[in-house]
């Protein structure tokens, strides 16, 4: 359970004002550097979740422990713009360092001295973090992604469900085929991990288990796959890379925030997840009816091609639900798992 303590500072967040550019452009989101910041206050919408996460491009360190310092003085640069979550790279603290040591003496159970400092930095900052490690259990293994909460504590573990023949041949167990989700304070998240995007069934599972950002700590950027990722299941794809650059997209497969070659260790920006897909046919003809209703109070994007179309509250007063309720809309999930029904009958009868 949370602390009142933190459950107290959720709420201030949701109806605080925000002076780190809450209502700056996505596109870019925001770096050390404070750009794209207007000086205006924002009210933050009730689902508003700020999100970091960490490049390790060019960042190099003589051992673990160097690796671990360099680390969190990025993540203390992220303080000012008050991350709800920050998500770091696959095994970031073993890897652009001369040797690795061997899985007995870098392995532990959550939370252990290995990431106790982690831990520290989400308690000190009120924040969650996702810490990829190796992890140990009954002599076993693993590549996880450990899911700390805001007083520091270890939520759970996400274990990579397909590690590379090499890290089999290390030692590494492969993680169990139905990856979980966990219930944050803003939302529904998983974790996949570097090679699992090869393999589309953790993404599916994690889907069909209504999760709304998934998060993938990896030690590659991993290319226009994980945007048809986001757009074919519906949800936030947040990636944390070893090398090159790490990225924040939305539903519909755009990139709203990324670290570059300007500032390529991270970026910080905040999503909205007062929103849900559904299929653009038959629903389009209520479209402009929504516009009239509601106004600048909702936003309609649509992937024209996919016929696929996003409805997004842009007010603390309206919800989504409400707004497919007063128009008899199903969300895109609803709508295929009705259909995958009925042609579960109708082949029934042909039997």
């Amino acid at each position: 359970m949370m602390s009142n303590e933190y459950k107290s500072r959720r709420d201030f967040l949701k109806k605080s004002v925000i002076g780190a550019g809450a209502t700056a452009s996505l596109a870019g989101g925001l770096n050390a550097f404070g750009k794209n910041q207007t000086g205006k206050e924002s009210q933050r919408l009730p689902r508003e979740v700020w999100i970091a996460t960490v490049s390790q491009h060019g960042i190099s360190a003589e051992s673990a422990g160097g690796m671990r310092d360099k680390i969190l003085g990025l993540m203390e640069q992220m303080v000012p713009l008050k991350p709800d979550i920050i998500c770091l790279p696959e095994v970031f603290l073993y890897s652009n360092i001369p040797e690795r040591p061997p899985l007995d003496q870098s392995a532990e159970k959550p939370v252990g001295e290995i990431i106790r400092p982690f831990a520290e930095f989400a308690r000190n900052h009120q924040c969650y973090v996702i810490c990829s490690t190796y992890t140990e259990e009954q002599g076993r293994y693993y590549n996880a992604a450990v899911l700390l909460d805001r007083s520091g504590k270890s939520v759970g573990e996400y274990r990579k469900m397909f590690p590379t023949e090499g890290e089999m041949k290390r030692g590494i167990t492969p993680g169990p085929l139905d990856p979980p989700v966990f219930e944050t304070d803003f939302g529904r998240i998983g974790m996949q991990i570097c090679f699992d995007s090869q393999w589309i069934d953790g993404w599916n599972k994690l889907y069909e288990s209504g999760a709304e950002i998934v998060f993938w700590p990896s030690a590659y950027a991993g290319g226009s796959k994980l945007n048809s990722f986001a757009t074919l299941f519906s949800y936030h794809v947040v990636t944390s890379t070893r090398k090159d650059f790490s990225r924040i997209i939305d539903p519909t497969g755009r990139e709203i925030a990324a670290s570059g070659r300007w500032e390529p260790n991270w970026t910080c920006a905040p999503v909205n997840l007062e929103k849900v897909a559904i299929p653009t046919w038959p629903y389009y003809v209520d479209f402009k009816k929504m516009e009239t209703r509601y106004g600048r109070d909702i936003r309609i994007t649509t992937l024209h091609d996919d016929e696929v179309s996003i409805i997004e509250s842009l007010s603390a007063d309206l919800k989504v639900s409400d707004i497919l309720a007063a128009f008899q809309i199903k969300p895109r999930k609803e709508y295929l798992e009705s259909a995958e029904r009925m042609n579960t009958r109708v082949r029934n009868k042909m039997i």
